[in-house]
């Protein structure tokens, strides 16, 4: 099945001549560039996540796309943490972060930065702007800053403190670094325009005062910059040409762009020994972020979900984060392909998850393991099958890949087969196993139901069935025909496992448009996650590597957890998705 095709006046994109990932208008952008040597023919972009969290299938699309940049066009891109809030910035997120970005196929080489290597420069440009008069420090509370900004539509009030003399500000500006002030009792604010028509230009705050570890400058520090005084900076550090962002940034660009222009208007020049690009200031590109179905992408949900244990933690595989998604056996290059796949657009859209699993599901299809598994045992003796013997069965690794060659099945007197795949009145459409009814097990015999054994209360405790041995790994020599075939296990050789089914966390395909009074929380899916004790899978499953993806047949694709009690012989596989693919339904309704 191919991929769904995209309307490149919806996402701004058109096919490349080599297929796979789609040219757009950014890569437009760089190849004019390019052909003007407009930075010397240099292409430097960067990812630049704050490590306040774990990164999400949004920051895979940024990832992918600045990388993937970069990497088209012979550049570099550098992975910057702007890690300018300590209090909500952890090693562990830093951490996880670069095992994140690696996993997905990327590698930013010797260009690993972080916007705390820049503290100094910015407090030293954050100076020579109070000397220049376009800086102030302002002894209004935040709440009263942020009263004072106006709307949209009405200014802003200059505060009282903006007439500060350059002198009187450098004073209070160094005692703030020198910790003698409480948090949140002084900023330092850029002296720009109250009545400025965008809000960020209406004196933003640059510096607030933060008695706070950071990870990696520890104690040094009692005041942080903010992000857009940071973030613009770092780019113009790095020599950064393109830098790529979201949407929700394309109102601070002018405010990035003012930041350069004063410091450049009174001789401030990066010592650029990061980057020896020249002197050029970066160019923001926008675009628009990646919104999914029954799911959250904000990083405060996220973090309230782990915080209040409404998941399992941040690489809960019902999570849309990267680990998550991992731990749910996600191949990376499905998720590239995903990202690749949906184009660059300009304009806010939401797409159907069942997308996303399409790009798993065809990739798990090609290089995912077979193995049997039952994950509600019923029982079944075959009467007519010798008492201790034992058959190896021949039965394909995986069908899409005969390099992946065969295995060896074993089969015994006494089976285990789904519970569903047996009525003792079945209705007409139901063509599995019945009594008198004859079906094929997978890769072994057809056998027939010949008895149905209850036990006290009437539920079915075990099928007494015969089988034909003449049919073993085929079809009946008389030419005869069955409707079904059955996964089954071997109930001596079967191994114990622990299976988890999951499902959408929400059960709104927008988690966040709620009526008055309620939140996304009220949405959350009871059943998002169901666990199955007592399945058993062929022997074979015992020698899974945690991570590995298998598809357990006819159940859909399983990876195996690093729960998993590798001593006891106990798996636990977590659903990856199933064998149904939704997204080639919605394809095929929209084609009618």
């Amino acid at each position: 099945m191919n991929a769904p095709d995209h309307n490149p006046s919806n996402n701004e994109t058109t096919p490349t001549s080599g297929g796979g990932r789609l040219a757009n208008f950014i890569d437009e952008v760089v190849e004019q560039d390019l052909s003007s040597h407009k930075h010397g023919g240099k292409i430097v972009t960067r990812f630049p996540p704050e490590p306040n969290g774990y990164l999400h299938i949004g920051h895979a699309k940024s990832i992918c796309l600045n990388f993937g940049t970069a990497l088209k066009h012979h550049g570099v891109c550098h992975l910057r943490m702007d890690d300018t809030n300590p209090t909500k910035e952890e090693q562990h997120y830093i951490d996880m972060i670069q095992r994140d970005v690696r996993w997905l196929g990327f590698d930013w080489s010797e260009h690993e930065y972080h916007a705390s290597d820049y503290f100094d420069a910015l407090y030293d440009w954050a100076t020579k702007l109070i000397e220049a008069g376009r800086a102030y420090v302002c002894d209004l509370p935040p709440e009263e800053v942020s009263k004072s900004r106006g709307t949209l539509t009405t200014p802003g009030r200059e505060s009282p403190f903006r007439g500060r003399t350059a002198q009187e500000n450098l004073d209070l500006f160094t005692r703030m670094r020198n910790g003698e002030f409480p948090d949140g009792s002084r900023t330092l604010r850029a002296k720009i325009d109250m009545a400025a028509p965008n809000l960020n230009l209406r004196d933003p705050v640059m510096y607030r005062i933060l008695h706070a570890k950071h990870p990696r400058t520890g104690d040094k520090w009692a005041i942080y910059p903010m992000y857009d005084w940071a973030h613009g900076q770092s780019d113009w550090i790095e020599g950064v040409t393109h830098s790529i962002c979201t949407l929700e940034f394309e109102d601070h660009k002018p405010l990035y762009e003012w930041y350069i222009d004063q410091l450049q208007a009174i001789g401030v020049q990066p010592q650029r020994a990061i980057s020896k690009a020249g002197p050029y200031r970066p160019r923001q590109y926008e675009f628009a972020r990646l919104n999914l179905t029954y799911t959250v992408m904000s990083k405060r949900k996220l973090l309230e979900l782990v915080r209040d244990k409404h998941v399992h933690g941040w690489d809960d595989p019902r999570m849309p984060t990267i680990s998550g998604m991992r731990r749910r056996g996600y191949p990376p290059s499905a998720i590239r392909g995903f990202c690749d796949g949906i184009g660059v657009a300009r304009r806010e859209n939401t797409l159907d998850i069942s997308r996303l699993q399409f790009h798993v599901r065809e990739e798990l299809n090609k290089t995912a393991p077979r193995r049997m598994a039952v994950l509600d045992p019923l029982r079944v003796v075959i009467t007519n099958y010798p008492e201790g013997q034992t058959d190896e069965l021949d039965a394909v690794n995986n069908p899409e890949n005969p390099a992946a060659g065969s295995r060896k099945v074993p089969f015994a007197r006494e089976l285990f087969i789904e519970r569903e795949d047996f009525m003792e009145d079945p209705p007409r459409k139901f063509f599995r196993l019945a009594p008198g009814r004859e079906v094929r097990l997978r890769y072994a015999y057809f056998i027939t139901c010949q008895e149905v054994v209850k036990d006290a209360s009437g539920g079915i405790q075990q099928l007494n069935c015969t089988y034909d041995p003449a049919t073993r790994g085929g079809d009946a020599p008389d030419g005869r025909k069955v409707k079904a075939t059955l996964h089954w296990v071997s109930a001596e050789h079967a191994l114990d496992a622990e299976v988890r089914l999951y499902d959408h966390l929400f059960t709104k395909e927008d988690p966040e448009d709620q009526p008055e009074g309620k939140t996304y929380l009220d949405v959350l899916n009871p059943d998002s996650l169901k666990v199955v004790t007592h399945a058993k899978t062929e022997p074979s499953a015992a020698n899974t590597s945690v991570g590995e993806v298998l598809q357990f047949e006819r159940l859909g694709y399983f990876a195996l957890d690093p729960d998993s009690d590798t001593a006891a012989k106990k798996p636990v596989f977590n659903r990856t998705v199933t064998l149904k693919d939704t997204w080639a339904k919605v394809q095929a309704k929209a084609g009618d």
